[in-house]
């Protein structure tokens, strides 16, 4: 049996796809949800898109249950909806467990020529080529809040998506008892993940019925968010296939806290040298680090829309529920959007809170690093770390985040920094999609209306 390289290059691929008895291959790419949308391709077909393949534009600007964000250039009738050319990257080749062999090669695209501007996984590369340029590594890890229920995609439908039936009755904390009890699912999680090359690194209850939380490892650059995508996509695989279901919603009900998707930092010289970290200064944090938590205090709030990119994210972050509600900052303090972690040279790192698990990884990633280059670019200084619960009491006006999807909405649309890092293409499509997505849900009756005005209004 032929072996799949890790991180194999253009040559690598073709090598193994020459060697194996490969029928058909699976092709991905990731729309601005942070989804990989693809299909299968035999393997004629992808001999041939390795020199090049076009994908329709739209499906980046396609909602969950493909509902369109019309936006110009990449969501519009007027251009007729036309594909645009995109590159198979050989890098991300995995093989797919669940596939049979032959039929199990999954490979990441991305969008390329003028496309590319749109593209979230282009997005976050230029920014990370800026950091490179400037001498510096990025390096981040991810995690993802999520609920797990006992029902099907059918079976939400039936219920309206209510009175749903969680994995757990109760809330069960880091509880030994659940996870053996759930082992099944557990295991079949990091079976997935090792095999997919995803670095899972921990998995365990959370603080609320069928909650539960996911760490992927530390890495450099673009293959972080690349694991990202891929775990919130195929960990859903794999809970259907045991006739469960998997949500990254932001917040999926009014009785529970949010979920979210948390993003840890720190940098590296070109020599390889933690840059986060001085035993001289107070608390072990190196100039540097307090300069990148500067300018995430600066631009957390224009950024807003990259962290929290849907409706339903605004419902997430309010007082009370383990979400940041301003860009305040604290040493080892869970209840700030930045959290300072001092330790060793190899552990100092900053974790960023705000993002929800909806948030696409590539954006959250590249909004997270572009706010602290543009701090260390203009050596702002941070505030005084917050001590105690930052939900209490008030923050400067200039730490408050936007209060509304509308208001991130048009601060995103107006930034100089959002254009300067991401390019004026990107954000006037992207504010697009999202102004969009408000004007569709404006017109929507909830139940919640139905219940207070109904009868008696």
């Amino acid at each position: 049996m032929v072996e799949l390289p890790k991180h194999p290059s253009a040559e690598a691929l073709r090598s193994f796809i020459d060697q194996s008895e490969l029928e058909y291959a699976t092709l991905g790419f990731v729309d601005l949800q942070g989804t990989i949308r693809g299909k299968y391709v035999s393997r004629k077909k992808l001999e041939s898109a390795l020199g090049g393949i076009c994908f329709p534009l739209i499906t980046l600007a396609l909602d969950p249950t493909d509902a369109i964000l019309f936006a110009p250039r990449i969501a519009d009738p007027g251009g007729g909806f036309c594909d645009q050319p995109a590159r198979i990257l050989p890098e991300t080749a995995r093989l797919l467990p669940w596939e049979p062999a032959g039929r199990n090669l999954f490979l990441l695209v991305e969008f390329s020529g003028e496309a590319e501007a749109f593209c979230p996984r282009g997005v976050y590369r230029r920014v990370f080529e800026r950091a490179a340029a400037a001498g510096l590594t990025p390096r981040h890890s991810l995690e993802f809040e999520f609920t797990l229920f006992r029902e099907t995609p059918q079976s939400v439908v039936d219920k309206g998506y209510r009175n749903l039936a969680l994995a757990t009755p109760h809330k069960s904390y880091y509880s030994l008892v659940r996870q053996g009890a759930q082992s099944e699912f557990y295991n079949a999680l990091m079976d997935m993940s090792a095999s997919l090359n995803l670095s899972l690194e921990s998995l365990h209850e959370e603080m609320g019925p069928g909650f539960m939380e996911v760490a992927l490892g530390y890495g450099d650059g673009v293959e972080v968010a690349d694991r990202g995508v891929m775990f919130r996509t195929f960990a859903k695989v794999i809970a259907q296939q045991q006739e469960k279901l998997m949500s990254f919603m932001a917040r999926w009900s009014n009785e529970v806290d949010g979920q979210s998707g948390h993003v840890h930092i720190s940098l590296l010289d070109d020599k390889g040298v933690a840059l986060f970290h001085d035993p001289a200064q107070a608390d072990g944090m190196s100039q540097t680090m307090r300069y990148f938590i500067g300018g995430m205090q600066a631009l957390m709030g224009d950024f807003l829309l990259m962290f929290a990119p849907n409706i339903n994210s605004f419902k997430r972050l309010v007082p009370g529920i383990f979400a940041p509600i301003s860009a305040e900052w604290g040493i080892e303090n869970r209840t700030c959007a930045i959290r300072a972690i001092p330790g060793s040279a190899a552990s100092t790192r900053i974790e960023c809170r705000t993002p929800g698990a909806d948030a696409n990884p590539y954006l959250s990633l590249a909004g997270i690093l572009a706010a602290g280059l543009y701090g260390i670019e203009h050596r702002l200084e941070p505030t005084e770390p917050r001590t105690g619960n930052a939900y209490e009491g008030s923050s400067a006006p200039a730490l408050q985040f936007p209060d509304s999807f509308a208001e991130a909405i048009a601060r995103f649309r107006d930034s100089a920094a959002a254009r300067q890092f991401f390019g004026d293409d990107f954000v006037t499509a992207y504010a697009d999609t999202r102004e969009a997505q408000l004007k569709q849900f404006a017109g929507l009756v909830t139940d919640r209306e139905l219940e207070r005005f109904f009868e008696l209004v």
